[in-house]
């Protein structure tokens, strides 16, 4: 999509994907290697009780379950240009994440291009906000 065709208030829909035990590990390793998400028998013993994502894991594969599943930057992306991330909840090996991506705003900076700022907000199997986060995003504009 060019940045003209995107509307503020406009919400896609993330289909659900399990957070495995494997992919947390997998993740936490090559990324976020601490034992709260790399070893279970450390984690069972955390006020935790078990072992859970790393945080940027949880968006990311929320992130990239909305760009496989809805892809509206396609060849228009140029570059991203800032993120921020939260986690009001922890997200353990097991849950189900589903989530939505929202058109928070739009801002035309050149003639060739404009800056989206998205929201995504992931919510576990229990509808409670386990993720949530933003990106500005530099797009394309119409050809002229």
């Amino acid at each position: 999509m060019y940045f003209e065709e995107f509307e503020v208030g406009h919400i896609w829909q993330i289909p659900a994907i399990e957070m495995t035990k494997d992919a947390i590990i997998e993740f936490a390793k090559n990324y976020d290697p601490l034992p709260i998400h790399t070893d279970e028998e450390y984690a069972d013993n955390t006020r935790f009780g078990g072992l859970i994502a790393s945080g940027p894991h949880s968006f990311m594969a929320l992130w990239t379950q909305f760009i496989k599943t809805c892809d509206p930057l396609g060849d228009e992306l140029v570059a991203g240009a800032s993120n921020h991330m939260a986690w009001p909840i922890p997200t353990y090996a097991g849950d189900t994440l589903r989530g939505e991506v929202e058109v928070i705003s739009t801002a035309a900076k050149n003639k060739y291009n404009g800056v989206i700022k998205a929201e995504l907000r992931g919510y576990n199997q229990n509808d409670e906000l386990a993720v949530k986060g933003g990106a500005e995003i530099y797009v394309k504009r119409l050809p002229r």
